[in-house]
């Protein structure tokens, strides 16, 4: 094993001669040494000793002064690794009490206890100090050898402990770095999975859209059709009712020269099948019925508008307004009996977007709109603008408004405030990554009792594929 690195020791002792003995055996005069260790060998034929390392050796004559030292060593970086305190020092501080005081400041001190007689026994001097593993005791008057063989035991296992602690430590800053290192390495695999689950998300809505989609150009291919001809049959059904009228004119022009029982059976079956009533219900009635297809063929536009399919992910120009007033008639049975509707609309010029995805956006922030309204009616306002080169949406509401620790949260995936089996906290979510993926940002500002205003900002034109 190497020399330890620390050769410091500290005597407290109030009588300078014991110091004269401790410097004797562990700091003796080198070139003296050197000279009788080179006698020996002359006389005795024996090899001269290799030259041991001294001992760094400092005295001090009271406790007070050796804490002091020990103190001022401390400080300079270069500690104590042992120090011998006589138990009996008349003047200032006992032996114990020193020894309380020194490792007080330095735990790490190994101490001999020095003493020819003592006021304390062994048992009692160990349960003072707790110190079973750092306190020796050597009798006075004490052996040379066994002063430096304790000397240098002791001052070994200072380093050994000074060089296990630095190794400990070493790996405790191996273990913090290993724990970071596996903590950040959580962290971006549970952030992998939260973009797999919201791509997935994303990839369900938007199968789910192009489903909607095909399904609105095949209801818009079968519904169009018989809406044509009926409305093309009430057009003629109309114009020959109107013949129809010019001939009951006709009639009832011609009745006026017919016998007086003849114009009575006529005026008899006129009143029988209410033809009066019938003159004036039947225009009203094709003229509803006009009304009602018309509002058919809007529902099956609307239906088309909201859910273009984007099959090929090419961004496409759209009128933001027409899309969210498609969407006002999608989700119309959602808002009927809970919202009222207040269309702000400032002048827009179109946009690049994916127009669907949009309006997704828009039902999916109008919805949670209604929903978020008690039992009285509310109102639910819809703005748009342009600020430079962005197009911006809001959607306000009067509604109950969002609890601050929830604010931060609507938009993480699978959030939801609702009860179970009644949302998926997918559809904020879904809305933020189309946003982002438009290069836009949504925001929300909210105030419990008050109510809650999202605003959607899209670049009017994109940078980027759309893929």
């Amino acid at each position: 094993m190497s020399e330890p690195s620390n050769r410091r020791v500290l005597v407290i002792d109030d009588m300078p001669s014991i110091h004269d003995d401790f410097r004797k055996i562990l700091a003796p005069a080198q070139a003296q040494s050197v000279e009788l260790d080179a006698m020996e060998a002359a006389l005795f034929g024996e090899t001269a000793k290799p030259v041991q390392q001294k001992f760094e050796m400092e005295s001090a004559y009271g406790g007070e002064e050796g804490l002091a030292r020990l103190i001022a060593a401390m400080d300079a970086q270069r500690p104590f690794a042992l120090a011998f305190v006589d138990m009996r020092m008349p003047d200032g501080w006992d032996g114990a009490k020193t020894i309380e005081h020194l490792w007080q400041k330095d735990p790490k001190l190994q101490v001999v206890v020095c003493t020819a007689y003592s006021d304390y026994s062994w048992d009692e001097l160990l349960e003072r100090l707790h110190a079973h593993d750092r306190l020796l005791i050597l009798k006075k008057p004490f052996d040379n050898i066994e002063v430096q063989q304790m000397a240098n035991t002791l001052l070994t296992k200072w380093d050994m402990t000074e060089r296990a602690s630095m190794q400990m430590h070493e790996l405790e800053h191996q273990v913090d770095q290993r724990t970071t290192q596996f903590k950040q390495a959580s962290e971006a695999l549970q952030r992998e999975i939260d973009e797999r689950k919201q791509l997935e998300g994303q990839l369900v809505q938007s199968e789910k859209l192009a489903s909607l989609g095909q399904l609105a150009a095949g209801v818009a291919h079968e519904i169009n059709n018989p809406i044509g001809f009926v409305a093309s049959n009430l057009g003629a059904l109309d114009g020959y009712f109107q013949q129809l009228l010019e001939i009951l004119d006709a009639y009832q022009v011609a009745s006026q020269t017919l016998g007086a029982e003849s114009a009575a059976q006529l005026q008899q079956l006129r009143e029988k099948n209410e033809l009066d009533f019938l003159l004036d219900d039947i225009p009203s009635l094709i003229r509803e019925s006009k009304d009602g297809i018309g509002r058919v063929g809007q529902i099956v536009k609307d239906l088309k508008d909201f859910s273009r399919v984007d099959s090929q992910l090419e961004w496409q120009w759209a009128d933001l307004q027409q899309g969210i007033d498609s969407t006002l008639n999608i989700v119309a049975s959602e808002l009927k009996y809970k919202a009222d509707v207040i269309k702000d609309y400032q002048a827009l010029p179109e946009v690049e977007c994916l127009p669907s995805q949009i309006n997704q956006v828009v039902m999916n922030l109008v919805v949670n709109a209604a929903q978020a309204m008690g039992s009285e009616r509310g109102t639910i306002t819809l703005r748009t603008g342009q600020q430079g080169e962005t197009a911006w949406i809001e959607v306000a509401d009067n509604g109950s408004g969002i609890a601050p620790q929830t604010l931060q949260k609507i938009f993480d995936p699978f959030f939801t405030t609702k009860p179970v089996g009644q949302g998926t906290g997918l559809g904020l979510s879904l809305s933020y990554g189309i946003v982002k993926k438009h290069g836009g940002e949504i925001t929300v500002n909210s105030e419990l009792g008050v109510g809650t205003t999202f605003r959607v900002e899209l670049p009017l034109r994109q940078t980027r594929p759309a893929a």
